[in-house]
């Protein structure tokens, strides 16, 4: 699988100066934890998921969660999880199909390694686990339930754990929180593909909602667990975890407050009007905020619950033609003693030493996403992953 595969060859061809490269589930966990792009959740219960996941993958959907908590009724369960054996199955039975990666939200560690041994030769497809409600008390029997299933079925599986408890939540206990979560997951660090934000949660717990024009990072009380979260374990200095941006609840709004977010000028240069209002109707606008600023506060990644969501995600995670040029003239190898050098685009200072992490993070996210070409922009790439 690869970002943009699902657009034709001579489109990637137009678009990229480097196109993304392709990778599999059996690809290594760190090239893995920058590909998850948006990664799309489906209620487990849905009759026809098989169906589902392989539309989704030919829509550019690389990596799915099939949920049996928040999304299902708590008697529903049982039905969701024998939905989910079928539908594996089913995958599996179907030759060609190289469907996304797929990951399933439990509930309880024990759910682990029934489901590993019920999936039988579908566990293939797995890629592994979401963990709700993580805090190390909680969160250390559902890696270790996930560990013994691993070593029973011989199949790597990778866990990816929620931070939405209350107690992370909760400033009194917020760093001995942190602090338990980062010694849990330090034990499976080799499983542990990337930390999840579970935002929708946290709002809860004040009775809060953001509006579709506003962005979690509007939201104080958010915002300051978010940067917690990155603070300690988001670092770049060998000892972090990608960390995922919180979900995008709308996918329509009738009625607004403050003025779209998007400017015009980009949509005008590419004859993309009618785009940037269909995004406005759809609220696409604030997702897009709230994308970037998922970037620039450290994050990699999407939860989405909508499909119109995902090429967005995917769009503003391309590395742009002047990002590229920049990271690589950070890490030439004549420039390991430091110094400081202006931007082959001459418009910024790029500083080799205190730049360095971020020109890594940013060439690791150019082979996963690819390399827009100079005149491309995010508006291009978004119009041209739209189904005709």
């Amino acid at each position: 699988m690869r970002h943009f595969g699902h657009i034709a060859p001579e489109v990637r061809q137009r678009l990229f100066h480097r196109e993304p490269s392709a990778f599999s589930a059996d690809s290594p966990a760190r090239l893995l934890s920058a590909a998850l792009g948006a990664t799309l959740y489906s209620p487990a219960t849905r009759p026809r998921l098989a169906d589902d996941i392989v539309k989704q993958a030919g829509n550019g959907v690389v990596s799915m969660v099939l949920c049996l908590e928040d999304s299902i009724d708590d008697a529903d369960v049982a039905e969701g999880e024998e939905n989910l054996v079928r539908q594996f199955a089913d995958l599996d039975s179907r030759t060609g199909v190289e469907p996304p990666l797929l990951f399933i939200r439990v509930r309880v560690p024990e759910q682990i390694p029934d489901l590993v041994r019920r999936l039988g030769a579908g566990v293939r497809l797995l890629s592994g686990f979401v963990l709700p409600k993580f805090t190390e008390e909680r969160g250390l029997p559902f890696l270790e339930a996930m560990a013994s299933a691993e070593a029973e079925s011989g199949h790597r599986l990778f866990a990816m754990p929620v931070l939405e408890s209350p107690e992370l939540l909760y400033r009194e206990s917020r760093v001995d929180t942190l602090e338990g979560i980062a010694r849990a997951v330090g034990k499976f660090r080799d499983r542990v593909l990337a930390l999840r934000l579970g935002v929708t949660d946290f709002c809860s717990s004040y009775g809060l909602r953001r509006a579709p024009d506003m962005t979690a990072y509007d939201v104080q009380i958010v915002a300051s667990v978010i940067a917690d979260v990155v603070n300690m374990l988001g670092r770049a200095d060998g000892s972090g975890f990608t960390v995922t941006g919180p979900v995008w609840e709308y996918f329509r709004v009738s009625e607004r407050m403050f003025k779209p977010q998007l400017r015009q000028s980009p949509f005008l240069e590419v004859q993309a009007v009618e785009l940037r209002e269909k995004l406005i109707e759809h609220a696409m606008d604030g997702l897009l905020r709230e994308i970037s600023l998922d970037q620039a506060n450290g994050l990699l990644g999407k939860t989405c619950i909508h499909p119109s969501h995902v090429l967005p995600v995917h769009a503003l995670s391309v590395v742009s033609h002047e990002e590229f040029s920049d990271a690589e003239d950070i890490l030439r190898p004549e420039r390991g003693g430091g110094g400081v050098l202006r931007s082959a685009y001459t418009n910024k200072m790029n500083e080799v030493k205190p730049h360095r992490a971020w020109a890594e993070r940013t060439l690791l996210r150019a082979e996963v996403f690819g390399v827009a070409k100079e005149d491309v922009g995010f508006v291009e790439l978004l119009a041209a992953g739209i189904p005709g």
